[in-house]
């Protein structure tokens, strides 16, 4: 890598500086040395006097209130290198796949975001997304890393720069919780490519303790995402889904709840994919129904 290296690191974090302390010791580790920028959204627990004390050389872009993977945003537009990858508070980049991303970046200038392989916990367990990355059925040009994908961890990706951007980031919409999904059919659509990359590793040791609405935020992101993106008879029927099972169950309902209040914002922000890649989408639906 050059003594100026062509990527960023951006982590967004809130009130976890014990578990963001470990991350920058790694970070700035690296034998890449990359630009690192925390963006604390609206931490109270000091998080932001301990990056300025202990990592004085990672940049510090402070918000005023809780905006979850927007921060990511922020801190896209903040940096200005190429290629910007992406960091929770508890993970990291292996030493040395920071430099084959750019390589595979630098190769292919279709390439508009790399899904990496991650590995979880000291044990380093392949994440089962590894799994269903690779086996991926889309189809893409000859030379890609791995097979085209549309959908990745937040924590293990790395983008093109001026393809994040021009896909308009993480959507203010779906907030925390399975919006991922959602950037990878907008960067595709805006005319890049996500692929698969599994030479390039994120370890990510995520905390124990527990997260009982996950489940119902990656339901909330899901649905907003089918009125964004699918087409009506889609969104309909997933909705009524939601609403069939929220007498029953607790994350449906919550779901629901959250969902019912967005939905004028979803209509007037409604961007139907172009036929090419909702019929990817539904490739990709048949496979995981049969797999």
């Amino acid at each position: 890598m050059p003594h100026d290296p062509p990527i960023a690191v951006v982590i967004a974090t809130h009130n976890r500086s014990a578990r963001l302390a470990r991350t920058l010791e790694r970070l700035t580790a690296l034998p890449e040395r990359p630009e690192v920028l925390v963006v604390d959204n609206a931490s109270t627990d000091g998080t932001r006097a301990m990056v300025a004390d202990r990592f004085p050389g990672v940049g510090l872009l402070p918000l005023s209130a809780n905006v979850g993977p927007l921060a990511r945003n922020a801190g896209v537009r903040a940096v200005h290198r190429p290629y910007v990858a992406f960091s929770d508070d508890d993970s990291w980049w292996e030493p040395g796949a920071l430099a084959e991303a750019v390589r595979l970046l630098d190769a292919d200038p279709r390439i508009g975001l790399l899904a990496a392989r991650t590995v979880v916990g000291a044990e380093r367990t392949p994440d089962p997304v590894n799994s269903a990355l690779a086996a991926s059925p889309l189809t893409g040009p000859a030379g890609l890393p791995g097979p085209p994908v549309l959908g990745f961890l937040g924590c293990a990706a790395i983008a093109r720069r001026t393809a994040y951007l021009a896909a308009g980031g993480y959507h203010p919409l779906l907030f925390i919780g399975g919006e991922e999904t959602l950037l990878a059919y907008d960067i595709t659509v805006a005319g890049w490519l996500v692929t698969y990359a599994p030479e390039v590793t994120a370890v990510h040791e995520p905390a124990d303790d527990p997260r009982p609405e996950r489940r119902a935020t990656v339901r909330r992101a899901q649905n907003l995402t089918t009125w964004l993106r699918r087409p009506l008879p889609v969104a309909l029927r997933d909705t009524w889904d939601l609403v069939r099972e929220a007498p029953t169950d607790p994350a449906a309902r919550a779901a629901l709840g959250q969902v019912m209040p967005r939905l004028p914002a979803a209509w007037r922000a409604r961007r139907p994919l172009p036929p090419d890649v909702e019929a990817d989408v539904r490739l990709l639906e048949r496979t995981h129904a049969t797999s």
